[in-house]
């Protein structure tokens, strides 16, 4: 009898450690998350009310100025950043060869212009012989025609001239309008040549956001009202800003099916210059497709990065990079990086201490 209590005892033992087990996984199951984090389960929301679309800022009127003429940058006025005038010299090329020509070229306009009066006075005295009869009709043909070639000498020499001191003005260089430097790729003692860029000059009075949108809304949304603006550190989607015209270019993309969309942002607008990130909301789009929306406090902003972190398989925080889009009181819609079922803290500044 003594062997089969052991047995039983052994197999009692047993059994309690197995559920001892259970109870521990069970346990750990039902942990909280670390740090005790909030977090939030994304769902998709229906987006009817609002769409966005990424544009670009950029200017109506924008100038590559380019050398005319070679020489070395021998005197620069401006730096980039700048406001100028129009006619303002923004830089002057060495001259001096230019200025040599045109010196040349005036010389001998004033050799040509001498020649011509000595060929006036001969053909005048030709013609007294002439109806002196003292000379014949092929003398006097011969006199004229002589006048005639001096004549176009003068002229062409003065078009030289013209071109000689047209092409020495090639060597300073203006703005062409009101406006601002917004390129100077050349230095004092550069080699400027014929075609090279010296100066990019843009009209911040004249501003525009471009975004491709859908061709399927091309037709319902064509006047200016029906879209806003949103620049990021300008303003929020809360006060966008209006355009006071619109434009739909009469082009569809083929391997996009999109339309360029323009659209005029008001004038003087601090802070804004070309190149700018900014957003085309259209509201009231039936049909939009679903959002995801995240907490303001989740957002994480570091230097060029934004993302937010949203908890792994383990149950850890982790930083994502995602791209925002509009802003609606203190929820962002997330464009891309995030999907619908997944957990994201509340807090990112704790989910940091964390890490």
């Amino acid at each position: 009898m003594k062997p089969m209590q052991a047995r039983h005892r052994a197999l009692a033992f047993t059994l309690l450690t197995l559920l001892s087990g259970f109870g521990a996984a069970a346990h750990a199951a039902d942990a909280p998350r670390p740090g005790g984090l909030q977090t939030l389960m994304i769902r998709s929301q229906a987006n009817g009310t609002m769409a966005s679309h990424d544009g670009v800022v950029e200017a109506l009127r924008q100038t590559v100025i380019a050398a005319q003429v070679a020489g070395a940058i021998v005197q620069l006025d401006v730096k980039a950043g700048d406001r100028v005038k129009a006619g303002q010299v923004l830089m002057r090329i060495d001259a001096r060869a230019a200025e040599q020509a045109a010196t040349a070229s005036e010389a001998q306009a004033q050799s040509a212009r001498a020649a011509l009066q000595l060929a006036s006075r001969e053909f005048e005295r030709q013609q007294q012989l002439f109806k002196q009869h003292y000379i014949s009709q092929a003398a006097l043909d011969q006199a004229e025609a002589q006048f005639k070639a001096t004549q176009a000498q003068v002229n062409a020499q003065v078009a030289q001239l013209g071109l000689a001191r047209t092409q020495s003005g090639f060597n300073i260089v203006r703005s062409p309008y009101d406006g601002v430097i917004a390129e100077l790729p050349v230095n004092l003692g550069d080699m400027a040549m014929p075609g090279r860029a010296l100066a990019t000059v843009y009209d911040p009075s004249a501003l525009r956001v471009t975004a491709n949108v859908p061709q399927s809304l091309g037709a319902s949304l064509a006047g200016p009202s029906r879209w806003l603006i949103e620049i990021p550190g300008i303003n929020t989607a809360d006060t966008p800003i209006v355009p006071t015209g619109a434009q739909l270019l009469p082009l569809v993309d083929a391997s996009s099916h999109t339309l360029q969309l323009r659209l005029n942002l008001p004038a003087k607008l601090t802070g804004v210059v070309p190149g700018m990130f900014a957003r085309v909301l259209v509201p009231g789009v039936p049909g939009a497709a679903p959002a995801l929306r995240v907490p303001r406090s989740a957002i994480v902003r570091r230097a060029e990065l934004t993302g937010l972190y949203v908890l792994d398989a383990k149950g850890a925080p982790l930083l994502r990079q995602v791209r925002l889009g509009a802003a609606q009181g203190e929820s962002v819609e997330v464009l891309s990086g995030l999907t619908a079922g997944e957990q994201v803290v509340v807090d990112s500044a704790a989910a940091a201490r964390i890490r």
